[in-house]
């Protein structure tokens, strides 16, 4: 057997079959077709040179010594090779076909089906198109991978401090990049804004979404953001005039002022923050405003309340509270309000990992959370 390390340019194609009649005419085949291929007879050799060597991709039999008309063998092959994750293209091979082994074969893993005996034309065709669906599946991986690590900067760290408030935000997205938006905005010397958005969609399109509207609050001036109302009737315009008219986000801007301890908050259609008073009574701050981006005509009015020492104010996005939604498991409200009452000694960083920890398992949506406790 060649040796598992394989140094060349060349596209490198890993074959597996019992035949070495089989193995040698693919072999040639590959090699006039521009391949590097190593040949192996064996499921327990296919395992060992995946493990051991990287392939652009994988042309394998059904069937071996132990069963060779089944496919068995293949399939079970198949399934261990997604156990290690293998992220290569295979294409099965078999003169025992059938819809059926093929289905099965696709849904443990093959990416294509070529019964024997082969047509050489055909299945070079299928090799060179899987191939070039790998460069370009990699190729969106890593613009993706891109996208969500520049996503994770533009969230903030709580850097400003002020001394009645400690608080945190971390965001959990579903998949790699977020549609959640939250941020703290330094106000002036005694105030501070917090800010929690949940754009529509989800994926890319909704990250993008969520850039557009960091950028449209970060280019407001201090004093306006001290006005939560103005501030979101400049954003709202700024947000409608870049986005298609079904493009809307909920979002909840507060500017708290250490001075006076009050928040002054506007509500656009986003899930009610919950207060916590140092008392153990719970309050909600509801809607003052229809959702953000789908009107041009848009009115919003504004709320104020105190942040008395031993409050804690939460403000989450619904993939929090719907986590589970589908199952007696429901983390909902309820389960939101017990853990913050539970932890009520906690600071704000680990009331938000408290918070997020039994979420991130059940949720199908971003999951983000701003805690904000009073001292």
């Amino acid at each position: 057997m060649l040796a598992l390390k394989m140094e060349t340019d060349q596209p490198r194609v890993l074959v597996a079959d019992d035949q070495p009649d089989v193995l040698e005419a693919l072999r040639l085949l590959l090699k006039g077709a521009g391949y590097a291929s190593l040949q192996v007879s064996s499921p327990q050799e296919v395992l060992r040179a995946a493990r051991e060597d990287r392939f652009e991709l994988i042309l394998m039999d059904l069937n071996y010594a132990r069963d060779t008309t089944s496919g068995e063998e293949g399939l079970d092959l198949l399934s261990s090779l997604e156990k290690q994750n293998y992220a290569a293209p295979v294409v099965v091979m078999t003169a025992w076909g059938s819809v059926d082994l093929a289905v099965e074969a696709m849904r443990r893993g093959a990416s294509d089906f070529v019964q024997k005996p082969w047509e050489n034309e055909r299945l070079l065709g299928v090799i060179a198109k899987q191939l070039a669906s790998a460069r370009t599946t990699r190729v969106l991986r890593s613009e993706i991978e891109l996208a969500r690590h520049v996503q994770q900067q533009l969230f903030p760290l709580p850097k400003r401090r002020l001394a009645s408030i400690d608080y945190s935000g971390r965001c959990v997205p579903a998949h790699e990049v977020s549609g959640d938006y939250y941020d703290f905005i330094d106000t002036g010397e005694t105030s501070l804004a917090f800010v929690l958005g949940d754009v529509s969609g989800k994926g890319i399109g909704a990250a993008l979404l969520m850039a557009n509207l960091q950028a449209c609050f970060r280019s407001q001036p201090k004093e306006a953001l001290r006005q939560p109302s103005t501030a979101l009737r400049v954003i709202n315009r700024l947000f409608c005039e870049s986005t298609s008219p079904e493009n809307f986000a909920t979002v909840f801007l507060g500017n708290y002022d250490q001075a006076t301890r009050r928040l002054r908050y506007a509500n656009c259609g986003h899930p009610p923050p919950i207060l916590l008073r140092r008392d153990g009574a719970v309050e909600r701050l509801g809607p003052t405003a229809m959702v953000l981006g789908a009107f041009a005509n848009w009115a919003c009015e504004e709320s104020e309340t105190v942040l008395a020492p031993g409050d804690t104010l939460v403000l989450f996005s619904d993939g929090v509270t719907e986590a589970g939604v589908d199952s007696p498991a429901e983390f909902g409200e309820d389960g939101l309000l017990s853990v913050i009452q539970a932890s009520y000694a906690a600071g704000s960083a680990m009331l938000v990992d408290r918070i997020l920890e039994p979420v991130a398992a059940q949720t199908e949506d971003d999951a983000t959370v701003v805690a904000i406790r009073s001292v």
